[in-house]
């Protein structure tokens, strides 16, 4: 890759410079000052949304058979699979017009030159999003790399009737977290409050997140990477210890045996986001009506602040000859009521849009929460204190080194903290091998 574009990322004053204006360069309005003005477009959409296709149809029918714009759905796989494949596409000046990339993953494609800066046709759209939303799709920079889709802030599911059997409170801190596991450890010796899943990278991230950490940030035209900050320490201190006393069980999400103890009580709270329900469902379906849902504990008593596990924007790639039209069609997508209620759904997605979250189809509680009329009206509120995240070129790799490194501490019950700075020491080492400058 040249050095020119690696530096894109670097710093604002670079981003804005050599990524914004550079972009431009290359022709993120290349179509529409003729072309799409003056006959039919047809675009191709990477998507791994479910039920993409019918809410596309939307569009096709609608708007964009006024606009003579056609939306094309070519279902992927997603995560780092996506990525790779949009990479090499690129790479090859093949790469769809629009991807659904997750927040995480834009940092890697703008760094590759793989997105266009939209900030030029997005219009009024950052109205539309709360502002730690939209700084994802910026990157802290005067340029717009896409338009946020869905969310995931992070919340406390608990068994609303076994903490009334067993005494137990709902924790307002973390503090009270800790002591909830252990009283009901004492109460219940068979049962768990939670599980702490060292391949859960993501819900990891989401919690230093809402702690304060930054883990990829600009200094000068160098990246600074402070995976292993205090407030990362912090978090995996907290989490390491539990694991170690055995106030909570260690094992990995998503399995038979982890479906099994929710669906019969023996784990009775779940740390997790705004599309728990859906999977909770399918995970527990005896137990539907006895959940419920509240804010994640706080570092201080009176703090009012969550992170972030998931979620996703629709992006307009720079191989793109359409991108205002590209940019139009990701606009309605993620804006227009009619879309997002089908989204909603379809696909099973928490908009990023804040007028959706409490209209449309979340005016009603997840059927398996009917007994929490006020769910999204609480999810809602818990969104608007999501704390600003920070990615940056090579999550990919950080996720790796943490599922192992964290992976290897629970199972020896060895310390978190050691752990997390191995992420950080392969994290940094990965920049410098790709060329990026890497601050001390």
């Amino acid at each position: 890759m040249p050095y020119t574009k690696r530096r894109r990322l670097v710093s604002s004053a670079v981003a804005v410079a050599l990524g914004a204006s550079a972009l431009a360069a290359c022709g993120s309005s290349s179509d529409d000052d003729g072309e799409a003005q003056s006959g039919p477009v047809s675009l191709t959409y990477w998507t791994w949304a479910p039920g993409m296709d019918k809410v596309v149809d939307l569009w096709n029918k609608g708007p964009g058979k006024e606009q003579q714009i056609t939306v094309t759905v070519k279902k992927q796989a997603s995560g780092d699979t996506l990525v790779t494949k949009i990479l090499t596409a690129h790479k090859a000046g093949k790469a769809p017009d629009l991807v659904q990339a997750e927040y995480q993953a834009l940092p890697t494609l703008v760094s590759n030159d793989a997105l266009a800066d939209i900030s030029g046709e997005v219009g009024e759209a950052k109205s539309k999003f709360a502002d730690g939303v939209w700084q994802q799709t910026t990157l802290g920079t005067d340029a717009v790399y896409a338009v946020p889709q869905d969310i995931g802030p992070m919340m406390f599911y608990y068994r609303e009737d076994l903490f009334k059997k067993y005494g137990l409170t709902v924790p307002e801190t973390w503090e009270d977290f800790a002591e909830t596991a252990r009283k009901l450890k004492k109460a219940a010796p068979d049962k768990d409050l939670t599980t702490f899943a060292a391949s859960e990278a993501g819900q990891f991230a989401g919690l230093a997140q809402q702690a304060g950490a930054q883990w990829w940030t600009v200094s000068g035209d160098q990246w600074k990477v402070a995976i292993d900050d205090e407030a990362t320490r912090k978090v995996a201190d907290f989490w390491g210890g539990l694991v170690k006393e055995g106030a909570i069980d260690d094992q990995p999400m998503y399995t038979p045996a982890w479906n099994k103890a929710l669906n019969t009580g023996k784990q009775i709270a779940w740390v997790s986001a705004v599309w728990a329900p859906g999977t909770l469902t399918t995970a527990a379906p005896d137990t539907k009506g006895k959940w419920a849902m509240a804010p994640l504990p706080q570092w201080s008593k009176g703090e009012n602040r969550t992170g972030s596990w998931g979620g996703s924007s629709t992006a307009v790639t720079t191989d793109s000859e359409h991108q205002e039209a590209a940019t139009k069609f990701a606009t309605w997508l993620n804006t227009d009521g009619e879309a997002l209620t089908a989204l909603a759904k379809e696909s099973g997605i928490y908009p990023a849009s804040t007028a959706a979250q409490t209209s449309g189809a979340f005016s009603e509680p997840p059927e398996y929460f009917s007994n929490q009329p006020d769910f999204y009206e609480k999810a809602a509120e818990i969104a608007g204190t999501t704390a600003p995240s920070a990615w940056g070129p090579n999550v990919n790799v950080a996720y790796t080194s943490y599922k192992d490194a964290f992976g290897a501490a629970a199972k020896n019950k060895s310390d978190f903290v050691a752990a997390l700075h191995t992420v950080q020491e392969a994290t940094v080492a990965d920049l410098k091998k790709q060329g990026f400058g890497v601050a001390p």
